[in-house]
């Protein structure tokens, strides 16, 4: 399991994180999600603690906060070591009736922080992530709140999720200039089937410096293999109960085809190969996994022993490629030329 650094700090995370959506179950969305108790919950963490993974990602809306508390009462159950892992959650969704219970408000992180730290029993989060975009609350208003955190070492790191490239450097900017706490990575969705982020987000990432933690890397379970064309995938299985994230089926089902005969190639199944294409983006740094069962999880990390080659890479690339979209077609027309000379001139031997 490789250890990468987490945006601009000295933080290193595992390639993989376990995911913890699975977790409690409750609420109707939820349970079409998983239903983890906490006897399976401990049996996965300790399968992705033994298989390197030192990163956990949750939230504080997810199955109205059990599964935060199912979380950091396995990681209780089987004494590990605060220390020995990097915990991550989020903020932003409703979490009570009233119309302040929701949001980046300042009251609303405040209330969130200290609400997620006695659920995970734990003195501080390492990255504290907004989970959506507040357009009712100021920027500075929720950077400032988030800095407030971090300077009482409630939270360690930052984040955000699901924001676009905009949104982000204007955030950057502001912490720049306000010299508060900027933030470190973009949690987002981002797959072989879903490549939308490399127009934007990607190109900013790599300029700014955020680190990049994928999630849904197998679009609810379309990529697992068990759906196609004429495939449906088993009754009360994730996509055929809660069809989520938007997906373009045919370059999903395109991407599939070619990713089977690489995974029969193998013996590894079809969610591995769309696993390890994601661990092949140098912009990823970790891909959030989750799982509803010990074997899932044990399928899901063997892909970070899946080497795929150049050409493999040019298979994949080429079946899921973007249809060209303006401005981007314009800046390759017009910039090629230029990055190229950043690569150089090739060497010539001389006689």
């Amino acid at each position: 399991m490789r250890m990468n650094k987490l945006g601009r700090t000295g933080l290193f995370v595992s390639e993989l994180c376990l995911g913890t959506m699975t977790f409690g179950g409750t609420g109707e969305m939820w349970s079409k999600i998983g239903a983890v108790q906490q006897d399976e919950a401990d049996d996965i963490l300790r399968a992705a603690i033994e298989g390197g993974i030192n990163f956990i990602d949750t939230a504080d809306v997810y199955s109205g906060g059990m599964s935060e508390e199912i979380t950091g009462q396995a990681l209780r159950n089987l004494d590990v070591a605060r220390h020995d892992v990097v915990l991550a959650t989020k903020v932003f969704g409703p979490t009570g009736a009233g119309p302040n219970t929701r949001g980046a408000s300042r009251v609303h992180i405040l209330e969130g922080v200290k609400a997620s730290l006695k659920r995970l029993q734990t003195d501080y989060i390492d990255l504290y992530q907004i989970h959506g975009f507040d357009p009712a609350t100021p920027m500075e208003e929720t950077l400032r709140a988030l800095d407030t955190m971090v300077q009482h070492g409630h939270v360690r790191y930052i984040g955000v999720s699901n924001w676009a490239a905009w949104q982000i450097v204007k955030a950057l900017g502001i912490s720049e200039r306000e010299r508060l706490a900027r933030f470190e990575t973009l949690q987002a969705y981002y797959t072989i089937a879903g490549r939308d982020l490399e127009r934007e987000l990607v190109p900013m990432m790599r300029a700014e410096g955020v680190g990049l933690l994928v999630w849904s890397p197998l679009a609810g379970g379309l990529l697992s293999g068990k759906y196609g064309r004429d495939q449906q995938g088993e009754q009360g299985s994730r996509r055929t109960s809660f069809d989520f994230p938007p997906v373009n089926k045919d370059r999903a089902f395109d991407s599939v085809d070619v990713m089977r005969p690489m995974a029969d190639a193998r013996g590894v199944s079809v969610a591995q190969i769309a696993l390890a294409w994601l661990l092949h983006q140098s912009v990823v740094t970790s891909v959030i996994v989750g799982a509803k069962r010990v074997d899932q999880l044990l399928d899901n990390t063997a892909a970070t022993k899946v080497d795929l080659t150049a050409d493999e890479l040019a298979a994949l690339d080429k079946v899921s490629a973007l249809p060209p979209e303006y401005p981007g077609w314009m800046l390759d027309r017009q910039g090629g030329d230029r990055a190229k000379q950043l690569l150089g001139e090739p060497r010539v031997t001389r006689q």
